[in-house]
């Protein structure tokens, strides 16, 4: 199956993947189910030479040899039920990015709705400073993957489409670029976005 490429030894493995796919196949009501993550050090990358434009009897040509520019992190959050995504772009992946990320979402959200946020275990989600501020902000519950579960996080599948859709076949030659050419692609998906839909139960996956 798509989800057996990545087998966890999380000991925990039942009880979080049984706490995690009934929110996306019966979302809570009054409330948004969020998938957040980053994507790290996505690079800006330029080609060393030009292509060449698409003609009659031939199809545009692209280089596959390419210089490395400047780096940045991508953090995202994907509306379940709507497909829609939040965005911001950084440099680093402190937890203060992290936290940073956490108010623009309580920002872009309506304040009468409780928040489920989907995340991966790693430790800047987990900072002390981070739990602080959640403690002071009830509508905000996190949901935690398995270890080596990727898979379980919708957010990846957006990752992996921005990455082959737009930025592989890219020509970038600054972090400016980097930004623009994401923030640009996130603007026209959420134009018209689609959800994805959860296939499997959790008791299917056990």
């Amino acid at each position: 199956m798509w989800y057996a490429a990545s087998r966890s030894r999380d000991p925990k493995f039942a009880e979080k993947l049984e706490d995690i796919v009934p929110l996306y196949m019966s979302p809570p009501e009054h409330a948004l189910v969020l998938c957040v993550d980053k994507k790290s050090k996505v690079q800006a990358l330029d080609r060393t030479r030009l292509g060449l434009p698409i003609k009659k009897g031939r199809a545009a040509i692209m280089t596959h040899h390419y210089k490395r520019n400047a780096t940045a992190t991508l953090f995202a959050a994907l509306h379940v039920l709507d497909g829609q995504v939040i965005s911001q772009c950084q440099q680093r992946r402190r937890h203060t990015v992290w936290l940073k990320f956490l108010r623009q979402i309580d920002r872009q959200t309506p304040k009468d709705r409780a928040l489920h946020l989907i995340a991966d275990n790693y430790a800047t989600h987990k900072h002390l400073v981070v739990q602080e501020w959640l403690a002071r902000y009830p509508r905000f519950h996190m949901h935690f993957t398995p270890t080596s579960a990727s898979w379980l996080n919708i957010v990846e599948r957006f990752f992996r489409d921005i990455a082959v859709k737009r930025l592989r076949r890219g020509v970038l030659t600054s972090v400016t670029d980097l930004v623009a050419a994401i923030d640009e692609y996130i603007a026209h998906h959420n134009t018209n976005p689609k959800p994805f839909i959860w296939p499997k139960t959790a008791r299917d996956i056990l």
